[in-house]
């Protein structure tokens, strides 16, 4: 006798799909959610392939090569100290997008652990973190980015800790509120009843039913980080030379914008598009993830 199962097939005789292939199939219908996938997608394989787009070194100088326009040989020309545009702006890329990444994550994890004790907690504890909470958002961010930086020192790292601590506050008012309200819903009070702790129910019942919203916020925040990471290397307080970076490239290009234009416009276009790409994914994201958008 045959034991052998089969998945059920449709008329055309091909495997029924699963549940989380047609979830994949429906949320990629979304034009913005797909549209933003593709940028990042594509952003994210130039600069991780950057070694083989590209032989130059980002850092290697060459006074005989200075200014040179676009060309076959250096497809996005070379800059006042004949180092090649492509290389810096692939690798440049990497510097940025990490780094907005890592701000992000870091500002996520801060601010949803904070959001959720003072959210669960309530009482004392949570009127303290959330008047702290506040504090830091009394302040403007860049601001706040800048005076954070002017004390740790400028570099990347001390830019990241900066721009994250901006971000605490931000997901820390989200997760709060969505926490109260999940806390006082039957199936919380179920589990307490059960004798689940406070880790287990905010790690098990309430955590996934924010994640959504956290996710969706990130995708929406990481452009901004980007922004701001450019932003502190465009005035000197990021990345430190010769290290490349968008925003100390574009800090390199504008004094010679009429000489030499490709110098600002390549690394300018790659922010842009990185932008673009992850607000566009971030709209998609938040259509397809929030159940109080109909279809």
């Amino acid at each position: 006798m045959d034991v052998t199962r089969t998945l059920p097939a449709d008329d055309s005789g091909l495997a029924a799909k699963t549940p989380l292939s047609v979830a994949l199939l429906r949320a990629f219908r979304h034009r913005s959610l797909a549209a933003g996938t593709v940028i990042c997608v594509v952003l994210a394989l130039l600069v991780i392939c950057a070694p083989w787009l590209t032989e130059f070194d980002p850092a290697k100088q060459s006074a005989m090569e200075t200014f040179q326009p676009p060309s076959l040989a250096h497809p996005m020309g070379t800059d006042a100290f004949g180092r090649d545009m492509m290389a810096r702006v692939l690798y440049g890329g990497r510097v940025t997008m990490l780094a907005s990444l890592a701000v992000v994550v870091m500002g996520a994890i801060a601010g949803t652990v904070l959001g959720l004790v003072a959210g669960y907690a309530g009482g004392a504890a949570g009127f303290a973190i959330m008047r702290l909470v506040d504090l830091l958002l009394a302040f403007p961010g860049i601001l706040l980015a800048l005076a954070i930086t002017a004390i740790l020192g400028p570099g990347l790292v001390n830019g990241i800790i900066a721009i994250s601590i901006i971000l605490v506050p931000v997901y820390a008012r989200l997760v709060e509120g969505a926490t109260r309200e999940i806390r006082s819903l039957p199936f919380v009070d179920a589990a307490i009843v059960l004798g689940a702790g406070p880790v287990r129910v905010m790690a098990t019942h309430i955590l996934p039913n924010v994640m959504s919203s956290v996710i969706v916020m990130t995708t929406t925040w990481l452009g901004v980080a980007a922004l701001w990471i450019t932003a502190l290397g465009f005035i000197g307080l990021g990345v430190q030379p010769p290290q490349p970076e968008w925003g100390a490239i574009l800090n390199d290009g504008q004094m010679f914008l009429t000489l030499a234009w490709w110098m600002t416009v390549f690394p300018g276009v790659f922010l842009s598009l990185f932008i673009i790409g992850v607000n566009l994914l971030g709209d998609g994201l938040r259509d397809v993830l929030d159940p109080t958008i109909a279809d």
